[in-house]
């Protein structure tokens, strides 16, 4: 079964095709980065123009490079939720006119579904033999979750963050230290020291939840770099040491509360492993760290796969297949849907 998988809910614009929920024939991704990185942040408008530019190009080179025909496909699957509902409508309005030209059945995959079905791709989930129930952490810019996937499409949304989300705060410290965008990678390739002379900054939690929150952290890092005199003035301008020290307390902290929850909800829940999903399980302190700490296996995909990607999607919608009994000419974008 070969699906085409399309992704536009934030700022990156995606399609792929994917063979029977696993083999990538394609996988393509024009990023917008360089757009909006001037701003320090995404522009919604923005992003919703060059959807318009890359969208058909994308699509249509990812079939050649799958080596197929549109008339091969099986079925068209598009994100239509939750992210910018300008993203949104782009994908879904072509996802619908392709597969009415096509005559192919369209339907919308939920994008928190699509990161936790990249654990699929190339098999790496097969490969790994868990079994449900596993405990699936999606930390992304917009996303911030703790599911409970107790078997194919079934799933328990167990905490969520309850301000800023970990990809999030990661753009808006970098700001902070004068680093650019997006910030995950910035900062992560900023931590360049071991340890630190620093007091370390705070791992906030919530009495009698498991739900994350960033905000606090965020403004504690704030706050000393202020204490410090290089926010947010700038009159005395950070060392490459202060830089390196401050990216690694922080992004210490912001895997720390990740990993403890995320463990914490495998433990209660008697989970079998755990999945990573999201842009911010592309960071290879979090990626070491929750491995090291778990007594359970934990499934992480690759790097290219993490961020927003066609790929994903496609994976999903093909357990999705079946239960879709025709097109979904009435599906519209949904900014806040939820996976529950």
């Amino acid at each position: 079964m070969k699906i085409l998988g399309i992704e536009t809910s934030c700022d990156d614009t995606a399609a792929a095709v994917i063979e029977d929920g696993s083999k990538v024939l394609s996988n393509l991704v024009a990023s917008q980065t360089n757009m909006h990185e001037r701003y320090g942040g995404i522009i919604p408008e923005i992003a919703s123009r060059e959807h318009l530019n890359s969208i058909i190009p994308i699509i249509n080179k990812s079939i050649d490079d799958a080596g197929i025909s549109y008339k091969e496909l099986d079925a068209i699957a598009v994100t239509n939720g939750p992210g910018l509902s300008g993203s949104l409508l782009i994908g879904v309005n072509v996802a619908k006119s392709l597969g009415y030209a096509w005559d192919k059945k369209v339907f919308g995959i939920n994008h928190l579904e699509g990161h936790i079905y990249s654990a699929w791709l190339d098999d790496l989930f097969e490969d790994s033999k868990l079994d449900f129930p596993i405990a699936c952490l999606i930390a992304s810019g917009g996303h911030t979750d703790l599911i409970i996937m107790k078997g194919h499409l079934d799933y328990d949304v167990i905490a969520r963050t309850r301000d800023d989300a970990a990809g999030e705060a990661f753009d808006k410290v970098a700001r902070v230290l004068g680093l650019g965008f997006p910030g995950g990678p910035e900062i992560q390739k900023a931590a360049t020291v071991e340890e630190t002379s620093m007091q370390s900054f705070p791992r906030p939690s919530i009495k009698d939840s498991m739900d994350f929150s960033f905000s606090g952290l965020k403004t504690a890092v704030v706050r000393k770099a202020e204490a410090d005199g290089f926010y947010p003035s700038g009159k005395i301008p950070p060392t490459s040491t202060q830089i390196a020290e401050y990216a690694f307390e922080f992004q210490d902290a912001v895997v720390d509360c990740l990993i403890d929850r995320t463990i914490e909800a495998s433990n209660i829940y008697n989970c079998h492993g755990i999945i990573l999903g999201g842009g911010v399980a592309a960071n290879s302190h979090l990626r070491n760290k929750i491995s090291e700490k778990s007594n359970v296996p934990v499934v992480i995909p690759k790097i290219s796969f993490c961020t927003d990607n066609g790929a994903m999607i496609g994976a999903a919608a093909y357990h999705r297949f079946n239960e879709i009994l025709s097109s979904d000419w009435d599906m519209d974008a949904i900014p806040n849907l939820s996976l529950t």
